[in-house]
């Protein structure tokens, strides 16, 4: 499924030829009927000789309706120029030629208009003045087509010069992702809530949930239509009518996109690619404001300028645009900028969830070329540096690649050595990404903390699994698997509950050890009432811990292990033959104090050996 746009001067013939050409009136508002002039979008299609089925946008032509213009012209894979054959080329027909440049709609064809009110010879000049300002453009050289929407004469021949480029034109491309830029809201009686607009990037079926991105919502399709014809299946590339459960029609605005659930996040900054147009009536400074236009959608926005403090009139350059409302974009789509009712410019989004960057900043400006100009895995490895780590998921979305084109880049990335993958060998739905440099960061920053752990705590084994996540910000998704790979590479070791450098060792002193071993003769020679006073130091005693010789009951109370060990298998020999056993119990059992029984209980009550009932304590 294909869409043409037309475009072009008021009154010069627009909505008349899409009548001649289709039988359909794209005038639907009974004030435009009035005035006999197109005020807002108006929808036909076509059966071109091919029999391939095109549909067409029509829009405004009037100065005071461009926004509406640019709310149907975005999602084009075809533009149709008018131009009247007794007026030639006028203001809005430069202003719609510049938008469809910026807009990049880079197939197209010129219908001139009224051939029957000028002779042959006038005819071949405003030709030639056609194509003279076509020269530059996107359209330069697109074919140019005498026609008359009153005699039908070359009617046939521009359907014929429309089937022609679409034979070159490539089917929009289906990434699993569907959007639709929402341009109309209503409703029908017996039916609800009904929303059109052009699909792209994936499909829709009836059935299935989908959300309304900017608001937020949920709701699912009743019904699809394409041409007032039922669909189960909405191609991308189709324009479409989509009827939704669950949602008012007054709730949608045109600018809204319907998606299928999370894939697809507003946002209100932008880093850009932006050129000013030739003619535009002004430089544009640093922190200019503009109005924003892509897809359906428009909002005020401020123009950060990050190469540069002005943009000349025909040049480009890199910005960031700062949106005052929230917007549905993916890398790759283009805009339109205007200000005071003048188109000043456009270009196409790089990133579309910008983070603010320095001025003039040579590495920011080199990622931003890369990500627009570069191949598909220089932009995935480029994405990824902003989002590390990630998963293939959200990195094909963020650079708007297929997740069968992602996961390929990925696996030759990391064979290549360009990226590592955590949690498995293929790309696949459990794997992390980093990039070898944003891996190889966060190896030097784990070596660094452990170095300075072991230097602040030498008598300690290792540092506490938990603490080292903390220090390196991972989250508890991500700590797991990079631990894996940086024990696998020998980066560290775990040691228990502890992490240490490969290389570390507890060293200690003969007199440390001496201390050590005679604090453990002292436990066993006293087991059940071990002396709490003239502790060693608490890193010998975490030490002692570790190493497994003795046990913390509390933090006064601690038993040689095979004390321990012998006292916990007497008190569940106790509760296999009796059920329960009370601190008094305990106490007589070892003939003990209450000091020592209860730091035991409780303790084999953290570790799930008993529970406390009341006064008892109960096998789990």
């Amino acid at each position: 499924m294909y869409v043409i746009g037309t475009a072009g001067h008021v009154d010069h013939g627009k909505s008349t030829l899409v009548r001649a050409l289709t039988g359909i009136d794209p005038d639907r508002l009974q004030e435009e009927k009035e005035r006999g002039m197109t005020i807002d979008l108006g929808f036909a299609w076509l059966t071109l000789p091919s029999g391939r089925e095109l549909s067409i946008v029509d829009v405004p032509g009037h100065e005071r309706f461009i926004k509406n213009m640019l709310a149907g012209v975005g999602g084009v894979d075809l533009a149709m120029l008018v131009v009247a054959a007794d007026e030639s080329v006028m203001p809005q027909t430069r202003e719609h030629l510049a938008i469809l440049d910026l807009l990049r709609v880079r197939r197209g064809l010129v219908a001139l208009t009224k051939k029957e009110l000028v002779d042959q010879d006038w005819l071949e000049l405003v030709q030639a003045d056609v194509e003279e300002t076509l020269k530059g453009t996107t359209l330069e050289g697109a074919p140019v087509v005498p026609v008359s929407a009153v005699t039908r004469d070359g009617l046939d021949q521009l359907a014929r010069t429309m089937d022609d480029l679409l034979d070159q034109t490539e089917p929009r491309p289906d990434l699993g992702r569907p959007r639709l830029a929402i341009d109309r809201s209503f409703t029908i009686a017996g039916f609800g809530t009904v929303v059109t607009g052009t699909l792209i990037d994936g499909r829709l079926r009836v059935g299935q949930e989908v959300e309304l991105v900017l608001a937020s919502q949920r709701c699912r399709i009743r019904g699809l239509q394409t041409h007032r014809r039922k669909m189960e299946e909405a191609v991308p590339g189709s324009r479409v009518a989509v009827n939704l459960s669950g949602v008012s029609h007054e709730e949608i605005a045109r600018g809204e996109v319907l998606a299928t659930p999370g894939w697809l996040k507003p946002t209100t900054a932008v880093d850009v690619h932006l050129r000013l147009i030739p003619n535009a009536p002004r430089p544009m400074p640093h922190n200019f404001p503009v109005t924003f236009h892509t897809g359906a959608s428009e909002t005020t926005a401020r123009v950060r300028l990050l190469d540069r403090d002005r943009l000349e009139p025909g040049e480009w350059g890199w910005a960031q645009l700062h949106l005052d409302g929230p917007v549905a974009v993916v890398r790759g789509d283009y805009f339109v900028v205007r200000s005071t009712e003048t188109t000043m410019g456009g270009g196409s989004v790089v990133d579309a969830h910008a983070r603010r960057h320095r001025r003039r900043h040579a590495p920011t400006l080199e990622r931003l070329t890369v990500m627009e100009e570069g191949s598909a895995d220089e932009v995935l490895l480029k994405t990824l540096e902003s989002l590390e780590p990630c998963d293939l998921e959200a990195l094909a979305k963020r650079a708007n690649l297929s997740p069968e084109q992602a996961r390929v880049v990925v696996q030759e990335s990391a064979q290549n050595g360009r990226l590592v993958l955590l949690g498995g060998d293929a790309a696949g739905p459990g794997s992390l990404l980093y990039t070898a440099r944003g891996w190889s960061s966060l190896r030097s920053r784990a070596q660094k903390e452990l170095a300075e752990y072991h230097r602040q705590y030498p008598l300690r084994r290792g540092i506490p699994k938990e603490e080292l996540r903390s220090r390196l910000g991972l989250s508890s998704q991500v700590f797991p698997p990079a631990l894996a790979r940086m024990a696998e590479e020998q980066v560290l070791i775990e040691k228990g509950a502890a992490l240490a450098l490969s290389q570390h060792e507890v060293r200690l002193p003969p007199a440390q050890r001496a201390r050590m071993e005679e604090y453990v003769r002292a436990l066993e020679a006293n087991p059940f009432s071990p002396p709490t006073e003239n502790a060693p130091e608490p890193d010998l005693v975490n030490l002692l811990v570790e190493e497994g010789r003795v046990t913390r009951a509390s933090e006064g109370v601690v038993f040689a292990t095979s004390a321990y060990q012998e006292m916990v298998s007497r008190i569940v020999q106790h509760l296999r033959e009796h059920g329960k056993i009370t601190v008094g119990e305990v106490r007589d059992m070892f003939g003990a104090s209450r000091k020592y029984a209860l730091p035991l209980l409780e303790h084999m009550d953290q570790r799930h050996i008993t529970r406390r009932v009341g006064d008892d304590r109960v096998l789990r």
